[in-house]
């Protein structure tokens, strides 16, 4: 119960954001493809909960992966004002908010594939589970650069606020690789805690 009531209080959380981001965006077609994941997600999330409940940790990520697209959808990645703090801090030449948009995009997709993977009990190598997750998270990351080079294609430059690559030529590569970070993130340090999630499927003891 105490678990239902924390997941609620989050999803609250991130509706109220999307519908604060919607309220004058910087770009209107920015905010719509950036924040598509997120109106999919989240009907499907809500309908599966039931029958195949996450655990905690998942449902916590992808509340914050959802929390960056949003607020990349609503300024656009090039103009969060956190990413600007992030950018006189770090003393970097560009906002690299959408760094950290990718980072997640390696991150969550890690945890969602090997928490399948894990439950299904489909493989049973610890280290070939990690394994396949991050190949998952690094098909995804490619598969979202190629969307973003067709939006590039079909749009012209009007697809410069959603690639938001800053006059960044390698800005595809550093994008696949901070997508690596987040899904090594997960192998590294998450998969104890989560597969202790996984054991202890009531997550009362857990988070």
């Amino acid at each position: 119960m105490q678990k239902e009531r924390f997941i609620i209080i989050m999803a609250i959380a991130v509706v109220i954001c999307l519908v604060e981001s919607s309220i004058r965006p910087y770009d209107r077609l920015t905010w719509v493809m950036e924040v598509a994941p997120v109106l999919l997600g989240l009907p499907v999330l809500v309908f599966s909960y039931r029958k195949y409940p996450l655990t905690t940790l998942a449902y916590v990520l992808i509340a914050v992966h959802a929390i960056v697209l949003i607020f990349g959808g609503k300024y656009t990645y090039a103009r969060v004002p956190f990413g600007y703090w992030l950018q006189e801090l770090l003393g970097t030449d560009r906002n690299p908010y959408d760094k950290i948009g990718h980072l997640m995009q390696g991150l969550v997709p890690t945890l969602l594939a090997r928490e399948i993977f894990v439950r299904s009990k489909t493989i049973s190598l610890k280290w070939l589970i990690n394994l396949i997750a991050l190949c998952v998270a690094m098909t995804i990351s490619a598969f979202y650069e190629l969307i973003e080079w067709a939006a590039a294609l079909m749009l012209g430059q009007g697809a410069d606020e959603f690639l938001g690559l800053q006059g960044d030529e390698w800005d595809t590569q550093s994008d696949m690789f901070s997508a690596s970070i987040g899904a090594l993130i997960v192998w590294i340090i998450l998969s104890k805690w989560h597969d202790r999630q996984i054991n202890d499927r009531s997550d009362s003891r857990a988070w």
